[in-house]
């Protein structure tokens, strides 16, 4: 019991000592709170997609799976206070805490060494996911400078969208006076979907707003 109780103290100190630094907090969601844009893949996107690709069952109907956003930061394993930062922002912008990431190999051009800090990770998924998504694609993506659409040419192949953000104040949660640095971000969706042409529908469903493509591209691809 005593251990216990040593444990609890233990982590209420570490958790002051964030709250006292000014570190952005997790965010809880309810277990029974369904998130807008997940209602709305269930009530429109669902028999869209079953009527556009005339789908026989339901469960044929892609769905996204997961989103990851990850952050490359160079002068990682040199200034921790960047890196904290890092860790902080995403935290912000995703409600839940991010992981470090390391080099898997050394390369002696970069003086980088195996296991050495390169950037932080952080993968959504359930309601997390579904909040980040229609955050990003009906608020934060529109705040980007000159934005005309996102470029639809970056899918793997095998359902799986990628896409890359220069700035990471476009994101309302992020306080520009507290920026440690300037920095970019890729953000991955992943998909269900067997190929890209359904999920590029299923994102289009969803939202995101993509480039529109002008005749002579269309009819190219067609």
């Amino acid at each position: 019991m005593a251990k216990k109780e040593k444990t609890e103290a233990k982590g209420a100190e570490q958790g002051k000592k964030a709250k006292d630094k000014g570190a952005a907090e997790v965010v809880e969601i309810p277990k029974d709170y369904a998130p807008r844009l997940f209602t709305h893949y269930n009530e429109k996107v669902v028999p869209s997609m079953m009527k556009r690709f005339q789908f026989s069952n339901v469960m044929q109907v892609p769905r996204l799976e997961k989103v990851v956003i990850n952050v490359g930061i160079g002068d990682a394993h040199q200034d921790q206070k960047l890196l904290d930062s890092v860790l902080d922002e995403l935290t912000t912008i995703s409600g839940q805490k991010p992981v470090v990431t390391r080099a898997k190999k050394a390369i002696s051009n970069f003086k980088l060494r195996e296991g050495m800090q390169v950037g932080a990770r952080v993968t959504l998924r359930r309601a997390k996911m579904w909040e980040f998504t229609d955050k990003l694609f009906s608020l934060t993506v529109p705040r980007i400078r000159d934005f005309r659409g996102l470029p639809d040419k970056s899918f793997d192949g095998r359902g799986n969208y990628t896409m890359g953000i220069k700035e990471q104040i476009v994101f309302p949660e992020i306080d520009y006076d507290k920026v440690e640095k300037i920095h970019g971000m890729d953000i991955t969706f992943v998909t269900s979907a067997p190929n890209d042409e359904q999920a590029h529908a299923l994102l289009e469903e969803l939202g995101c707003p993509f480039r529109k493509r002008q005749p002579a591209q269309e009819a190219e691809t067609a």
